[in-house]
């Protein structure tokens, strides 16, 4: 009989015998530190309902964009993985899809966090395989029937202390409002996202804006009552909990109209004529506009930008947005960002954090640039870049720069609640390997490695997103 399926205590260290001690000593101290997720995309109703999860396609498959998109990549469809109108309803069917091509996986991020999902929090004891996927199967529905595997039972175990959600900028709040009075009000956070209202000529975009004027209260017939709206919204955010917004735009340009201008171009969007050329240029000026609001009311500016969304027409018309058909592409900041930071980026009320998956941008434009601007600090890699040697590639490329005190700690950007303590566990032992090195080749010392070990993993994420001038 085969031994049972373990985990190696030393994954991801470094593999250089002279480095890897020191790295066990780094990671030690920070292994066991309390999680904060401060974004991600799981839902609210995840812990408002407080629900057991379905099944095991359902928690590992199904809602995860990275798991589908490299089966697909292999011949798989997107219905026989339980998506779409004729999607597979059988989730045992799903679950045999994904143990057959658990291959594909090997040397991908998406493969650690799998692992310790499995290994880890769901105490499988074999490698999925067509031949194991049944045995699997049980052993994780059995396991997600009890009390303890509820998502509140969960925040404890993987020790998250906090956690944002992202929510449109329409939503009621309703649900954090129910999680404030069962006591989570400080720990499960709102997260403002106004993306779709940003972009006039988005299909959808009129019904959009009659949502935010619902729930805001205030009808939006033209530029000043959309500004209004949205900072009503935003004001009731911020008094449910929340730190940040969130915008994962197409352009990074932030180039600000004149008035009349954002006027004309807004009345043309309500009236169905707007151009492409208008709606972009309209878009990078709410983007300042929303800094200009951020240095008013404190909420920290997330950007992520660099990636063509949906890239496949047909998954995108038959199945939606964000189902794994987006395609990194250049990013460019240093112009795009320039109207922003030279309004805002030497505001004390005002603090943003940018991501891309570009990695050349980070050691070109975006570290010269958080080397200088105290609002700026640098989201961690995103996507396809929080993987080992892209996130060892992140530290060589920004340290250099904007050292360790203007990033913004490790963020994990998930759907998937399970994969949180494992994708946080790999940033960890990858910065104590790469804190190794340089104590190793006495750039620093051992003390001041943990020291900013602990900072990378638990409290510049904390500070990243304290909101100016609100004492958390």
């Amino acid at each position: 009989m085969s031994e049972p399926w373990a985990l190696h205590p030393d994954r991801a260290l470094p593999a250089d015998p002279a480095t890897r001690p020191v790295a066990r000593e780094i990671y030690a101290a920070t292994r066991d530190l309390p999680l904060v997720s401060m974004h991600g995309h799981v839902d609210v109703t995840v812990f408002s309902r407080d629900e057991p999860f379905g099944d095991p396609a359902q928690l590992l498959v199904v809602p995860d964009h990275y798991v589908t998109r490299m089966l697909v990549s292999q011949g798989e469809t997107l219905q026989r993985l339980g998506l779409g109108d004729m999607a597979e309803t059988d989730p045992r069917a799903i679950w045999r899809r994904f143990c057959a091509g658990w291959k594909h996986f090997r040397g991908t991020p998406t493969r650690f966090w799998l692992e310790h999902e499995l290994v880890q929090i769901l105490g499988v004891t074999q490698r999925p395989s067509a031949e194991t996927a049944d045995a699997i199967y049980d052993q994780i529905a059995a396991r997600l029937a009890e009390p303890a595997f509820r998502p509140r039972a969960l925040l404890d175990r993987f020790g998250i202390e906090v956690i944002a959600t992202t929510d449109p900028a329409w939503a009621p709040l309703d649900e954090h409002a129910a999680l404030a009075a069962d006591g989570y009000g400080d720990r499960v956070l709102p997260t403002f996202r106004p993306d779709p209202l940003l972009r006039l000529d988005r299909p959808g975009w009129r019904d959009d804006v009659a949502r935010l004027a619902g729930a805001s209260g205030v009808e939006v017939t033209s530029y000043t009552t959309y500004l209004e709206a949205l900072r009503t919204q935003r004001a009731r955010f911020a008094a449910a909990g929340a730190r940040a917004t969130d915008h994962g735009h197409p352009f990074a340009d932030t180039t600000p109209l004149e008035d009349v201008e954002a006027r004309r171009v807004f009345d043309a969007a309500l009236a169905g004529t707007v151009t492409a050329a208008e709606a972009r240029a309209f878009g990078g000026h709410m983007v300042f506009q929303m800094a200009a609001m951020s240095a008013e009311d404190g909420l920290v500016l997330q950007l992520h930008h660099g990636v063509v969304r949906d890239h496949a027409n047909g998954p995108y018309n038959a199945f939606g947005p964000d189902l794994g058909y987006d395609i990194p592409v250049v990013a460019e900041f240093t112009h795009a960002l320039r109207p922003l930071l030279g309004a805002f980026g030497h505001h004390p009320g005002f603090r943003m954090i940018v991501f891309t998956v570009d990695e050349d941008v980070y050691s070109r434009e975006l570290a010269p640039l958080a080397g200088v601007y105290p609002s700026l600090k640098l989201g961690a890699p995103w996507w396809f870049l929080d993987a080992p040697d892209a996130m060892r590639r992140f530290r060589e490329a920004t340290t250099e720069t904007a050292g360790f005190s203007n990033l913004a700690g490790f963020v994990d950007d998930t759907r998937g609640f399970c994969s949180i303590p494992a994708r946080h566990d790999l940033a960890r032992r990858v910065d104590a390997g790469y804190l190794a090195r340089l104590v190793a080749e006495h750039r620093l010392e051992l003390d001041e490695a943990v020291e900013i070990a602990v900072d990378l993993a638990y409290r510049h994420a904390l500070a990243a997103y304290e909101r100016a001038g609100v004492a958390q």
